[in-house]
């Protein structure tokens, strides 16, 4: 009777061992969207500032529409359209509204072109009339709806047209425009992923002219990359892709007035670069923004559209380089705010319409990270910030003098804001390395909050059946300096055993990865490596951002010297605590971390023993002109900083075990770099290993694309540390 006791309490604490296990993540969870974060799509403001729209999305019904909804109830108010009733489109994707709201532009059969621009049909639907009208008999860029809400101005084959909704007449501004030579209204391709626009012309406050740039691409090199796709022979893609010391498209400004239908040139002198264009709340001025090809000065134009006079009203220059952002505003007089990192750090500047500094609205040694309006009526600086600390993010409001400073939004973790038109409320997104994703109602004023939106309680509850380690915060010090830092031990950690670490890095000027927000994707696949016993670690170098313009700005002129520096010393530091295996170090990276993880294992080769590159850089010669001058300056001026700090300069030194993958459809990031790094290593005698994914840009995704490349890498990992 005791035996059988004893046998059944063994079953039965068995069955609750088993119970009580928690699921391991997988690959395959990831990235078919098990853990996907809720969010809220699409979000804009009524102009009434009482109401926001969204984009809804039923997919089981293929039905998507335009809803609005009460900031203060959080209910829907009313549809405004539904795909449901517009049988002409079959389906609308995303959505614009005119400037007074009386119609929205909806597009479909939408095709990416590259990392922002896109192709489509596009609609001009009326909300009153509920009448729909096709703008082109073709696939069209960048529509943008005129602010009386009578016409549309767009890009076709390279020309910039003019749609008349009423009488549906077509205008065709420009003519020279032909594929990889002449680009009217929209930008090249360096300008769109490095300067991060896409539509290049702008309708002026009374929409009497367009102010358009104009991109000679003639004698800017090609790029040539096959296509394998599933035909019987690949196809060549070419297209013109400036590199580092090369011809960039030659970029002009032009003025075309509506009435007259003449366009008219203005001459901004020596500009290289034309990064920014904004029309001013005085239909008769525009600003533009130059810089010269060091990209460290920058100048700030005031031109007359009457008569096509040109002022300077402001100049920035800076030993290393300027960050171009979409900060400027111009307030109802034409006074205008300004961001700069001229004190030190990035800071809030108010100036007259004349170009002159009234005020330097905030200070302090934090960063402003995102500036988000003004307020004429209260007088009212909204922004977000690092104030609660570098890896945290808050939202605060402050008087443009500078005084009377008002924190909104600043618990630990990351907050940022979606105001309303008129600033009465803002839609708060908070999380933190340890809470998803949660959307609260705020008063503007007060940052009093009215009431919570969305939490993602059920990803937290789900998550509960899983294994999951915690994030610690922590700093490293490393060459003079506190490093951000965060480490991810296995659950079951024992201080008394020794454990393999591998180290998570980006590494590129002004970023950051060690945050206190949310998981992402890497952060899942990182969960399920500290789940098989390895620790996770992530160090955010000299040259990342958010603390201050000399830290941030140190690597000029030698990207790849000090931040390889910083993760050699890092993990021989680390190495040093008594539960790190010092002979198992790793290191991986995408992109910039691809080339950062290639130097690591060829100059740190005593120090890290396995490396995995995914799309990486290995000579800043192979990379476009924007972002690589802007580091850099040309391999003519600097032949020394390209070369010294590419591993195709020391193949030689490899000793542990290197995978590297690339994407051969990489538009961005050619897949040349990894060929070039391949033959290096095979000339040099040293075993590696590599993937080429076909046809895959620098995101190399879709199908189970990321699923085979995180598996590979995963058990790449197991293998080899």
């Amino acid at each position: 009777m005791s035996r059988l006791i004893v046998l059944v309490l063994f079953v039965f604490g068995f069955i609750n061992v088993t119970f009580a296990q928690k699921k391991q993540i997988t690959v395959t969870d990831i990235y078919q969207g098990v853990f996907r974060t809720e969010g809220m799509d699409a979000l804009r403001s009524m102009k009434n500032g009482k109401q926001y729209t969204i984009l809804n999305k039923d997919p089981i019904n293929y039905v998507n529409s335009v809803d609005t909804y009460d900031y203060l109830t959080n209910k829907k108010v009313e549809t405004i359209v539904s795909s449901s009733d517009l049988a002409e489109m079959g389906g609308f994707s995303s959505y614009e509204f005119a400037a007074d709201e009386s119609k929205l532009l909806l597009s479909t059969e939408v095709e990416a072109i590259f990392r922002h621009s896109t192709l489509g049909i596009y609609y001009v639907y009326d909300i009153a009339l509920k009448s729909l009208v096709k703008i082109a008999g073709t696939k069209i860029r960048e529509p943008s709806i005129s602010h009386n809400g009578k016409q549309v101005a767009y890009v076709a084959n390279n020309n910039l047209y003019i749609f008349d909704i009423a009488s549906k007449e077509t205008v065709q501004i420009t003519t020279d425009g032909v594929k990889n030579k002449v680009i009217n209204g929209v930008t090249d391709w360096v300008y769109e992923e490095e300067f991060g626009f896409v539509r290049a012309f702008e309708w002026n406050s009374d929409d009497t002219k367009i102010a358009f740039m104009r991109f000679d691409e003639t004698n800017v090199p090609e790029f040539s990359m096959d296509v394998y796709g599933t035909g019987l022979y690949q196809r060549p893609y070419v297209f013109k892709y400036p590199k580092a010391g090369e011809e960039n498209a030659t970029v002009s400004l032009h003025l075309y007035d509506v009435k007259s239908k003449k366009t008219s040139n203005i001459d901004l002198g020596d500009a290289y670069y034309i990064p920014r264009i904004k029309w001013m709340n005085d239909s008769r001025h525009l600003s533009v923004q130059t810089l010269n090809r060091h990209q460290n000065h920058l100048k700030l134009y005031a031109v007359n559209a009457t008569d096509g006079s040109v002022s300077v009203l402001l100049e920035e220059k800076d030993k290393a380089y300027i960050d171009v952002t979409d900060n400027l505003t111009f307030l109802e007089d034409d006074n205008f705010i300004w961001t700069s990192e001229k004190d030190g750090h990035n800071h809030i500047y108010l100036y007259g319409q004349d170009g002159k500094p009234m005020n330097q609205i905030t200070k302090g040694k934090w960063e402003v990270t995102d500036y988000y309006g003004y307020d004429q009526n209260e007088d009212r600086v909204y922004y977000q910030s690092t104030e609660n600390g570098s890896i945290n993010r808050g939202v605060y409001s402050i008087a443009s003098s500078g005084k009377n400073k008002k924190s909104l939004a600043v618990v630990e973790g990351k907050n940022a804001a979606d105001f309303s038109a008129d600033f009465t409320y803002f839609i708060n997104t908070y999380s933190s390395a340890k809470t998803p994703a949660q959307y609260t109602l705020h008063k503007a004023q007060s940052g009093k909050k009215v009431k919570d939106i969305k939490d993602n309680k059920k990803l937290l509850t789900l998550l509960k059946g899983y294994e999951l380690s915690e994030k610690e915060f922590s700093t490293i010090s490393i060459h003079g300096n506190d490093l951000n830092m965060y480490m991810i031990k296995p659950k079951d950690f024992d201080a008394s055993k020794k454990y393999p670490m591998l180290m998570y890095q980006y590494s590129g000027p002004g970023s950051q990865n060690v945050s206190n927000r949310w998981m992402g994707a890497n952060d899942y696949w990182h969960q399920i490596l500290v789940s098989e016993g390895y620790i996770v670690v992530c160090v955010d170098g000299r040259g990342t951002g958010f603390k201050g313009r000399d830290f941030k700005k140190i690597t000029q002129k030698e990207l790849g010297k000090y931040e390889v520096e910083d993760q050699i010393a890092a993990a021989e530091q680390l190495s040093e605590l008594p539960y790190i295996d010092e002979a198992r170090t790793g290191i991986w990276g995408w992109s910039y971390g691809g080339f950062m993880a290639t130097n690591c294992i060829l100059k740190g080769n005593e120090v890290f023993e396995t490396a995995i590159a995914v799309a990486p850089v290995t000579s800043w010669r192979f990379y476009d002109t924007i972002y690589t001058e802007r580091y850099m300056q040309t391999p003519q001026e600097n032949a020394s900083g390209y070369d010294e700090n590419s591993p195709l300069s020391y193949p030689e030194l490899l000793k542990g075990n290197y995978l590297l993958v690339h994407g051969s459809g990489d538009d961005n990031v050619h897949v040349q770099n990894t060929m070039r790094m391949a033959e290096a290593l095979i000339q040099a005698n040293k075993q590696f290993e590599w993937t080429i994914y076909p046809d895959n840009n620098h995101g190399i995704y879709g199908g189970n694309t990321r699923i085979h490349l995180f598996n590979k890498m995963t058990e790449f990992i197991k293998e080899n540390l």
